[in-house]
């Protein structure tokens, strides 16, 4: 391509729209033939009377953060989005508003890191779009994704789904990708590498449900308003309480300290790589093993408990042995965190 930045002809549909999608774009996602590249793409091997649809978009600044970017920020994202309904991830659409003056080589970096998590997740990219908006219009780049996914098995794990008795488990480590944004945005020097937690857990999430079954109960991932959120609307959802145990919350020092200066509790910082799951109380351990023979699951620990049916509150028992309430935020604690 001659030029080295977008420019507004990018999203005109003429001449310039056609080199940016031909020497840029489809080679690097999806690598459709021109003959082939139409309104709408046809996806074949979707054998299924069911399916699991869902649609996301991406606005996170930076673009670019310690440990991804916001091209694999979004296929993770999809992918989880579908995986936490137990299905397998299978086609995803990637709709692209780029800022004019964004250069191409941040451009062809986070199509790339799109692709490579594509790849890991075992999912294909079929379709998109592309548009181009004034420069200060926009803020270099936000992507829409859609993604269908299939269910092989007659499971359903929901949020309404937990019941007393259960156990609560996450797969490691809290706040992680919140505090790489938020660090990366604002220049914070936390004396030690934090980096996002972005992953795809779709292949965890197949392997509990195939080794466990009905034992799963919900699946979720606590991605913008953190872990705290995430169990207030499960509660709500199942009408239980759950409590939490402070001493068990698996959070790295460098988070905890960051939060502690800043204000921020951990609790409700964004993630993009964990999940939380409720499970039946008495396979807890068994999961928790599966868990942790898995990637991106070998610190996955116990949290807390489904106590009882109620009108959905969320507690915690604290160190020093008292009892904390867990409400949702009023606001947004980190904006364009995701």
């Amino acid at each position: 391509m001659q030029n080295d930045i977008i420019l507004l002809g990018h999203g005109s549909g003429g001449k310039l729209s056609h080199q940016l999608l031909d020497e840029l774009i489809i080679p690097t996602l999806s690598q459709v033939a021109q003959a082939e590249q139409n309104d709408a793409a046809v996806v074949s091997g979707i054998e299924s009377n069911q399916i699991a649809f869902t649609t996301d978009s991406y606005v996170v600044d930076p673009i670019i953060f310690p440990g991804g970017n916001i091209g694999d920020l979004a296929i993770n994202g999809t992918v989880n989005d579908l995986a936490m309904s137990g299905a397998r991830p299978l086609v995803i659409s990637v709709g692209l508003i780029l800022e004019e003056g964004l250069r191409l080589n941040e451009l062809g970096e986070i199509l790339r890191a799109m692709k490579l998590a594509a790849d890991k997740a075992q999912v294909r990219i079929v379709t998109g779009d592309t548009k181009v908006v004034p420069r200060g219009k926009g803020d270099k780049i936000f992507i829409n994704t859609s993604g269908i996914g299939v269910f092989d098995h007659g499971l359903r794990p929901a949020g309404s789904a937990a019941r007393p008795g259960d156990k609560v488990l996450i797969n490691g480590s809290i706040g992680d990708h919140g505090m790489a944004v938020l660090a990366s945005r604002e220049g914070l020097d936390l004396q030690t590498d934090v980096a996002t937690d972005s992953a795809p857990l779709n292949g965890m999430v197949a392997k509990l449900l195939e080794v466990h079954g009905s034992a799963i109960h919900v699946l979720r991932d606590p991605t913008r308003g953190g872990v705290a959120t995430t169990l207030k609307e499960i509660a709500l959802q199942s009408e239980v309480d759950i409590c939490l145990a402070e001493e068990n919350l698996p959070v790295a020092d460098a988070v905890a300290g960051a939060c502690a200066i800043l204000g921020l509790d951990p609790l409700f910082v964004a993630n993009e790589g964990k999940l939380l799951t409720i499970v039946d109380g008495q396979e807890a351990d068994q999961i928790l093993a599966t868990m942790r023979s898995c990637e991106f699951g070998a610190d996955a620990t116990l949290i807390g408990e489904v106590t009882e049916s109620s009108s959905g509150r969320v507690m915690m028992r604290t160190a020093i042995g008292g009892l904390r309430s867990i409400e949702m935020l009023a606001g947004e604690q980190l904006p364009r965190i995701c």
